[in-house]
């Protein structure tokens, strides 16, 4: 055997348990619980485009005005019930708007269409927040975090699963409206409830911790965002790469928009782009992730993303093509939900009990939602210049450089006797 074949025999033995593929058919359903949402909220967004920088803003205010209640709770509660409490919460408002398509006459609202957008969004965060926060606090040593690309993988199957079950019920949508798309995704959210409780029922490992109420108060995640500097730098590092990320798909979208006229052949191409991406990223997540975090190292990994960027950016500015579109959008999203997630998750798990379950939470909704609108109110700014479109992203080449020097200073802070 080679030394590559040793290498992957290892990988495959430290991350295919029990305790690693039950965490992976947890996120499968937490993501298939969206996936089947997301087109929905997709055609909200088209149905109502005109409005989406109000819908984005209220989106996030939302989101601000939800984190103090959620960390309320939190303060309250023990892992389990806040899981119960939280998902519960989430299923009953699926059931709302299953309800509310037919008997209350609403199907034809514009504002339900607002509403629901706005909604989605919440939703998506917060179901895989929470998600994460019953990972890492499942799996805090050194050993069971090799586990975190098995369950990415999972959630990658979970999301190919979803969307095919909403491509089913797309026909349907003029007929059923939401309830087909709130029941099955309501469903789905249930059995990650019920699997999410046996895990941390059933879990061997640190049982004290997680059945203690976190305590703390309403407003622990956004002072502690503000006041602590291992917080506050990540914190700030996701905002300005979510920022980085939707001026980079604006501008593809520009570029797309450029380079075809036919809706037909710009859904094959983003169809295509899809059919490469998920499997390759299976592929990485399944078998490299580990590897390469072990290997590479926290502090690359993290200097590495304002380097794509940098690339990224240099590519559309001086050679905007479809060809660079693909090859940009391709590398960034495996390299996001392959290396870098698993890698963000990895340093979320050297935190603090409550920052554990409170800040993590407020940076993967209101922040990373914050950044969306950053990186729209950019392009929105530098449209009122007389710079091409497809060059907007050089200005923001600073911006990415920044990015790869905060990935170095929050590698040097964080705790790393674990990692």
């Amino acid at each position: 055997m080679t030394n590559l074949d040793i290498l992957l025999t290892k990988h495959i033995e430290k991350s295919f348990t029990r305790d690693s593929l039950l965490g992976a058919v947890l996120f499968f359903l937490v993501l298939s619980s969206w996936y089947i949402l997301r087109p929905v909220r997709n055609e909200m967004a088209v149905a109502n485009v005109n409005e989406l920088p109000y819908l984005l803003a209220a989106g996030a205010i939302a989101m601000l005005l939800v984190n103090p209640l959620y960390s309320w709770i939190a303060s309250r509660s023990d892992l389990k019930k806040i899981v119960i409490f939280c998902y519960s919460f989430l299923i009953l408002n699926l059931i709302f708007f299953l309800f509310s398509w037919r008997l209350f006459a609403l199907g034809d609202s514009i504002w339900l269409g607002r509403i629901f957008y706005v909604w989605c969004n919440i939703y998506s965060f917060f179901v895989v927040s929470i998600f994460w926060v019953i990972i890492i606090n499942l799996f805090r040593d050194s050993k069971k975090r090799a586990f975190y690309g098995v369950i990415m993988a999972g959630g990658s199957l979970g999301a190919l699963f979803g969307s095919g079950i909403s491509k089913k019920f797309s026909g349907s949508f003029n007929e059923y409206g939401l309830e087909l798309f709130s029941l099955s995704s309501a469903l789905f959210l249930f059995l990650a409830m019920i699997l999410a409780v046996y895990m941390l029922s059933t879990s061997k490992n640190d049982n004290t911790s997680r059945l203690e109420r976190v305590g703390g108060g309403s407003f622990d995640a956004i002072k502690n965002s503000l006041n602590i500097a291992e917080i506050r730098n990540i914190a700030v590092y996701v905002w300005i790469w979510t920022g980085l990320m939707t001026i980079q798909w604006i501008t593809a979208i520009g570029i797309v928009e450029d380079w075809s006229k036919d809706p037909e052949q710009r859904v094959w191409f983003f169809a295509t782009i899809e059919q490469i991406i998920s499997p390759l990223t299976l592929i990485v997540q399944l078998f490299l992730t580990n590897i390469i975090i072990k290997n590479f190292g926290i502090r690359n990994i993290m200097f590495s993303y304002g380097l794509l960027f940098l690339v990224a950016f240099v590519a559309y500015g001086f050679a905007p093509s479809i060809v660079s579109v693909a090859l940009v959008t391709i590398i960034m999203r495996i390299f996001e939900y392959g290396i870098n997630k698993p890698t963000r998750e990895t340093i979320f798990s050297t935190f603090e009990k409550n920052d554990r379950y409170k800040s993590t939470v407020f940076i993967d909704t209101f922040i990373s939602r914050f950044g969306d609108l950053s990186g729209s109110g950019f392009i929105a700014l530098s449209k009122l210049t007389s710079i091409a479109s497809n060059s907007f992203p050089l200005i923001a080449l600073p911006i990415a450089g920044y990015l790869s020097f905060l990935g170095i200073k929050i590698s040097k802070n964080i705790k790393t006797k674990d990692l």
